[in-house]
């Protein structure tokens, strides 16, 4: 969603450090088909139902229940199978809708890889979702199979993203920082991967390396009130108190009201005003 105030990149970045108790974020799972990228667009019966999925869970189950007891093809039964479980990801029903997904993906030909890959991310989204971290990479160890063929970038790019979730949610962090480093080659301009390379640098003790992913992060989508928060966390351990200042200012005028402001707030009472100029 777009902010109401355009930030220079400048109030965004400083130059390196974080606050030394914020702990390693990675943003929540995914949960909406619209998501994970689509290889084709949706046919109309599959977009008609995941559209009432997302407005009226209740009526989407009704709707897709009703589809899979008359599908007379492996494509319909997929369909349906995908809008049920969209619909549970509304009404937080996680692990049932995680097992659905992988259904639809088996009911999808594998000479359609990408879409094979997309429902088995989904699927892993909704295990991160239900707090279930192994099943979580279990299934996006599926999707990353499935577009080793010939997925698009963006599409492989956001299953490492969220193999990275999976793994930082299991404290592997040197093979998050691996899925992480793979993203960023698949999707090089994903703003997400590198927020999340620097997220991860920073709780390794990278602060070089840190600071040069966030300030691409910034370069990519400079008004992520996410990546405000990340410099600043950046440059406080790195010594630069001001730059973090402004960094988490920012965040407070970009998003006002928000939980990334309340955080932004939080932080700034934590380190205090900055020290008045001594008198000459």
């Amino acid at each position: 969603m777009p902010l109401a105030l355009l930030l220079p990149l400048i109030a965004q970045v400083g130059p390196g450090g974080a606050l030394p108790q914020a702990p390693l974020q990675i943003p929540k799972p995914r949960t909406e088909a619209a998501a994970m990228p689509h290889s084709e667009a949706q046919p109309d019966p599959l977009k008609q139902c995941l559209d009432l999925a997302m407005a009226r869970p209740a009526d989407g189950i009704e709707l897709a229940q009703g589809w899979l007891a008359q599908a007379k093809t492996m494509k319909d039964r997929a369909g349906a199978k995908q809008c049920h479980a969209l619909a549970l990801t509304r009404i937080d029903g996680w692990g049932e809708a995680a097992a659905l997904f992988l259904s639809a993906r088996e009911d999808t030909p594998v000479t359609d890889a990408d879409e094979r890959a997309r429902l088995a991310a989904l699927a892993g989204n909704a295990d991160l979702a239900a707090g279930d971290a192994e099943a979580g990479l279990a299934a996006l160890d599926l999707a990353r199979a499935d577009a080793r063929g010939g997925a698009k970038g963006d599409l492989k790019g956001a299953i490492e993203i969220d193999r990275a979730r999976a793994l930082v949610a299991l404290g592997r962090l040197p093979e998050a920082e691996a899925a992480l480093s793979d993203a960023r080659e698949f999707a090089p301009d994903n703003h997400q991967a590198w927020l999340l390379s620097a997220t991860l640098s920073r709780r390794q003790g990278k602060l070089a390396e840190a600071q040069s992913q966030i300030e691409r992060a910034a370069q990519l989508f400079p008004v992520d009130p996410e990546i405000g928060l990340e410099a600043g966390v950046i440059a406080v351990l790195s010594g630069h108190d001001d730059a973090a200042r402004k960094s988490w200012q920012s965040v407070i005028v970009a998003a006002p009201g928000s939980d990334a402001a309340k955080t932004a707030q939080g932080y700034l009472d934590q380190l205090g005003p900055a020290a008045a100029p001594s008198a000459k």
